[in-house]
Formats: structure tokens, C-alpha cells, sequence
């Protein structure tokens, strides 16, 4: 059978690459480009045994499968309906139009945030379409289990469960495990019942008195309480409260939680933190009485859209099962011991080391939402992989551990850490400059536990990725280049990974308000386990 296929404008050299070895792998035969060579052609023809609907079902970086407008892949459906979403048609409308006017609202540029992975704003989120890619190089089976033992939003969880497989995640923030869940659960849902859920919070949130605070901020420990006084004015924090009692009072628990998330989304927004940067500052901003809750219910709307025409364009096919526990990824065997030695693909990106205060970006929704307590921050912050906060104690406890067990690592890490400290050691540098060495050692000292986990839990000949960014810091004066996706492979290879050719990705302009904390390059690790 030979197929002709076009690939989508508008994509980066790395993901043509990926949407080449995609469609090698798939179409199980040859691929040759009509219209110019592999690295400008727009249209390929496919000789192979694998169907068309199989194609246009499964591929993430390509336009169509076949000549017609209805062989438009799914994905590129998928991405339409976010346009659907976003330009003026009717929520309640939504239903009976969102497959007709699909084919007519092909994005003109890259599409990150459709079905559920436009829900929250997240640092560090990875690319849906890169996910589906590796699902589909990784020749994960349609009934196949999808592990990320750090899952952050849940990017990977929810493109397994859209593409039928089972999905696993961990993550010990507890906010990322929430919005993880919560997106996973979304596609579930009926369009319908989602619609007449915001029908009943709009009307609550339109009508009666907006002053009326409905005590849910009371509720949190004192402590708590005090912490948030600190971070918004009063009006703010009577809307919010008003808002998280509104919400309480639908029927539905998943739902609930649907609306919920829409509210940690913009609490950053309302809060005196300055809003695009992640140290931890405040900055007084006037807030008028129903400006909160008219930007919930922005929110709201958007994402019901968002949401209600992914729904309605993917109609009753099967999801996957999914599971998400707050949990740690060094842990991963432990909490998913039916697992091991059964996963078919892991695919995760990792935090990078030592490059953002993870906790401190997410505390006011935490606090608010009362999945941790203000006092429970630091503790917990201290546990996770990539953190930078450290005492004086904990250092000298990092460096003694380097010292006795720094031999387990390869060589060229263990060079990278005795360079930055003795370059700072050389110097008179600051109290967090001089942690940077028992940083890195303690970092690359996790990510080689999640690696041993990582590799029980594949089967023979299971596919593990790591999409990590490379980053930098200045030792003593003098600016140190920090490899991590190299050190990483390193270690996987001692663990007992078998390395392939890493991919590198050019970092994209992100549209987020972490963007400039992007790190400047970033490398997609591949492994294998063997036999």
C-alpha cells in the first residue's frame, strides 16, 4: 500500500526529525519526500503494511494521511478544536458544531494547549506532540503501560491515557500531582455534564451579594491563615472564598476539582506576588471589589471551552487507565510494585539541577488549597530532587556523602563537581554560591536512584526518555557549562542502560510566565533496557 503524507508547517527541526522517525517506525516500510529532500519536503510517500486510519489515528507532527480534507490526522483535529474554543463560538453551542467547523480552524502555528494541557500554567511543562512522538518511536503497544516517575502537569500522563495506553505518574509537589490528576480525570467526562457545571457556578458567582465571604481561607491552620493575610488584600481574599464555596456546592467531586484547578490558576495572578518572577516577592497591586471573580470566571469559561471541544471532537474512544501518587520518584518501585520489569515506555522530564525554587512558585495555591501547610514547605522542598535551598548542616552532610560515595558516579560528573568546588573554594563567594558543588553531587546522586528504579520497572527491551536542559553556573568568576542531559546518560549507561544517539532541541519562545527561567538548551536522552 503507498500512502501519501504531509507533514505539518510550522514545526522545528528537531520535531521533523522526531515526526520522520515516527512515521518510519509505524508505517513499518519505506518513506520517500515528493517535493523536495527529507529536511524541506512537505508531502511523503509511504510504502509499508500499516493502514491509513492506523496513521491518521496515531501520528503527532503531521497534517494528513491521504489527499483529502478528511484525511486530516486526529491530532491536528485535536489541536483545531482549541481554535474552535477560542474564537466566539458559544459554549452551549459547542456540542453540535465543534466537528463541522474543526476542519475549518487548522491552527496556523504550533498548538501546545488542547484537550486538558491548557488547564494550568506549569514551569518546566514539556510539549504534547513530542510525548505522542515517543510513544509512537518507542513502539509502545495500544494496550502498553506509560510511566513518569516525576510527572509534573501530567504532559505525558494525559497524551498515554488519549492514546488508550495506561499511564503511571509521581510527583512530590503536591499541586503537580492535583493538576496531574485532575487533567487525567477531565477526559473523562461528558461535554454536556461539564457545560451545565458552569451553568450552576456562573449563575452562583452572577447572582446574590458579591461581598458574602463563605469562610473557607478561616478554615486552614492559623498559621496559614496569618501567611495569606500577608499575600492578598482582604477584597481579594473574601472573592476567593466566595468562589471555593461556590464551587463546593456541585454535585460532583471530579468536577469540583476541575473548577478548583481553574482557581489555583489565577490565584498567582491575584496575589501580591510579582507575578513573573519565581523568588519569592511582593509587589502591592489594587484589586476592585468583583475583579476577582470576574477573572475566574474568564477562566472558567475558557477552559470549559477548552475542554468541551476536545470532548465533542474525540467522541467515545477508549482512554487508558491512570493512576497519580504523591510520591517520590526514587520510590517508584516501591509504589508500583505490580510494575516492575512490565513498563513499556518511561517518558519524563526531569527538574534540572539546582535550577528553580519549585515550592515557592506553587506556595499560595498549596496554602490555599490546603495541600500542604506553610510549615510543611521547607521540609519537603530539602526532600526533592533539583532543590537549592540547603543549611550550612545539610551541605557538609552532601559533601561528606559526595566524598564516600562520589566513586559511584562516572568520572566526567565527578570532575564537574570537584571543578565548581574548587573553583569556589578558591574565592570568596557566597553562602549560596558554596553550596553549588553539594547541589550537583546530591542531584546527580538522585537522578542515578530514579535511574536504577527507572530501569527495574521497564521490561526487556523497554524505552526510557529524558527530555533535560542543560545549564550553567558561574564558579569562582568563571561561567561553567553544567551537561546534565550528557551526565545523565553517563549514569544511566553505569546503571545498565544502553544509550542511543541523544536528539537536540532548540529551545522555542515560551508564551508562559516562567520564560525567562527557560534553560537555554535542551537534549531528548534515549535508553534502552536490554534483554
Amino acid at each position: 500500500m503507498t500512502l501519501s503524507c504531509r507533514i505539518k508547517g510550522h514545526i522545528q527541526p528537531f520535531e521533523r526529525v522526531l515526526a520522520l522517525e515516527e512515521l518510519k517506525v509505524l508505517s513499518e516500510g519505506s518513506i520517500h519526500p515528493l517535493n523536495g529532500d527529507e529536511a524541506t519536503a512537505t508531502l511523503f510517500s509511504v510504502s509499508g503494511r500499516t493502514s491509513a486510519g492506523l496513521l491518521r489515528d496515531s501520528l503527532a507532527y503531521w497534517h494528513a494521511v491521504g489527499d483529502q480534507d478528511k484525511d486530516l490526522t486526529s491530532q491536528l483535529r485535536f489541536e483545531a478544536t482549541s481554535v474552535v474554543a477560542r474564537n466566539g463560538l458559544a459554549i452551549h453551542d459547542m456540542p453540535a458544531r465543534v466537528r463541522e467547523l474543526v476542519p475549518q480552524k487548522i491552527p496556523s502555528k504550533r498548538t501546545l494547549r488542547y484537550a486538558t494541557h491548557g488547564l494550568h500554567e506549569y514551569r518546566g511543562k514539556f510539549f504534547p506532540q513530542l510525548v505522542r512522538s515517543l510513544i509512537n518511536i518507542a513502539r509502545v503497544p495500544t494496550d502498553g503501560i506509560l510511566v513518569d516517575p516525576m510527572c509534573g502537569s501530567g504532559t505525558t500522563l494525559v497524551e498515554g491515557r488519549i492514546s488508550g495506553r495506561a499511564s503511571f505518574g509521581l510527583d512530590m509537589n503536591p499541586l503537580s500531582a492535583f493538576i496531574s490528576k485532575v487533567k487525567c480525570k477531565t477526559l473523562e467526562f461528558a461535554p454536556t455534564a461539564l457545560i451545565a457545571a458552569y451553568d450552576k457556578l456562573h449563575q452562583a458567582l452572577t447572582t446574590g451579594t458579591s461581598q458574602a465571604k463563605w469562610g473557607h481561607s478561616d478554615s486552614l491552620p492559623a498559621k496559614d491563615q496569618a501567611y495569606l493575610e500577608r499575600w492578598f488584600s482582604p477584597v481579594v481574599l473574601g472573592e476567593l472564598d466566595r468562589i471555593h464555596g461556590a464551587i463546593g456546592t456541585l454535585d460532583r467531586l471530579d468536577i469540583r476539582e476541575f473548577f478548583l484547578l481553574s482557581l489555583s490558576n489565577i490565584i498567582r495572578r491575584v496575589s501580591w506576588q510579582k507575578t513573573d518572577d519565581l523568588r519569592v516577592r511582593r509587589e502591592i497591586k489594587e484589586f476592585e471589589q468583583g475583579e476577582v471573580t470576574a477573572e475566574f470566571l474568564g477562566e472558567i469559561l475558557a477552559s470549559t471551552k477548552l475542554v468541551v471541544g476536545f470532548l465533542v471532537e474525540r467522541g467515545s474512544s477508549q482512554l487508558g487507565n491512570f493512576d497519580v501518587r504523591e510520591s517520590d520518584a526514587r520510590n517508584a518501585s516501591r509504589q508500583f510494585p505490580d510494575l516492575v520489569g512490565r513498563v513499556d515506555a518511561i517518558i519524563t522530564s526531569p527538574p534540572y539541577a539546582t535550577a528553580l525554587p519549585y515550592l515557592d512558585t506553587d506556595r499560595l495555591s498549596l496554602i490555599y488549597l490546603g495541600l500542604l501547610p506553610r510549615d510543611k514547605h521547607r521540609g519537603l522542598d530539602t526532600r526533592m530532587i533539583g532543590n537549592r535551598e540547603i543549611s550550612e548542616a545539610i551541605r557538609q552532610r552532601y559533601l561528606a556523602a559526595y566524598e564516600s560515595g562520589g566513586g559511584s558516579l562516572p568520572s566526567q560528573t565527578r570532575e564537574l563537581v570537584d571543578r565548581v568546588a574548587q573553583l569556589n573554594e578558591s574565592s570568596n563567594v557566597g553562602f549560596r554560591r558554596r553550596n553549588m558543588a553539594a547541589l550537583l553531587s546530591k542531584y546527580f546522586f538522585d537522578m542515578k536512584a530514579v535511574l536504577e528504579q527507572s530501569h527495574s520497572m521497564l521490561r526487556p527491551n523497554g524505552t526510557m526518555f529524558l527530555v533535560v536542559g542543560n545549564n550553567q553556573t558561574t564558579a569562582g568568576g568563571e561561567l561553567v557549562e553544567i551537561q546534565t542531559a550528557g551526565h545523565l546518560q553517563a549514569i544511566a549507561t553505569e546503571v545498565g542502560f544502553k544509550a542511543l544517539p541523544p536528539i537536540g532541541m532548540e529551545m522555542l519562545a515560551s508564551r508562559d510566565i516562567f520564560r525567562r527561567n527557560a534553560m537555554p538548551s535542551e537534549q531528548i536522552v534515549r535508553l534502552t533496557k536490554g534483554q
